[in-house]
């Protein structure tokens, strides 16, 4: 994993403000690990942390993590102007913003990282799960999506690196 020493404060702060939010890498490495592990038997966590940690050093990666926890958090404190604020709150159906959002990242990787956002997205496994419980009063609107975009992304670069290997 990267040092703290080499990560700017962008970066470190996206890494920051995730675990704040209740999301560690190595929750992230779990669903990279769900989405490759019946294509690279011999996969480890190891490997699935390294590329989750690998997208979080690019920039898009990380402008797109600090966007999306700030509109989450301004709209768990109610100063979002209505209807935007009910609309992010209730994380409407018709508000495709943060898949918007989280496409930034997913496009990194190229055309895989869409169908593994896809399914993630469907099935919303593992830390999934726990972001989209509205029950907990916070507001994960766009974390959600972008967590799983990052596992998708994440997916995607192990794809390719095992391809070229091969």
């Amino acid at each position: 994993m990267k040092s703290e020493e080499k990560m700017d404060l962008v970066e470190k702060t996206a890494r920051e403000w995730m675990v704040k939010r209740g999301v560690k890498l190595e929750d992230i490495a779990d669903l990279v690990y769900f989405l490759q592990e019946k294509y690279h038997p011999d996969l480890t966590m190891e490997e699935c942390l390294d590329n989750v940690d690998r997208v979080l050093t690019k920039r898009e990666v990380q402008n797109a993590v600090l966007t999306g926890i700030q509109f989450d958090v301004l709209a768990e404190k109610g100063q979002l102007e209505e209807p935007l604020q009910n609309i992010i709150e209730t994380d409407e159906s018709l508000y495709g913003v943060d898949e918007i959002l989280a496409f930034s990242i997913v496009n990194i990787y190229g055309s895989i990282g869409f169908t593994n956002y896809g399914y993630i997205d469907k099935l919303k496994p593992g830390i999934l799960q726990y972001l989209n419980d509205k029950s907990s009063g916070k507001c994960h609107t766009f974390l959600d999506d972008i967590v799983g975009a990052i596992a998708a992304a994440a997916s995607s670069r192990l794809a390719h690196r095992a391809r070229d290997v091969e």
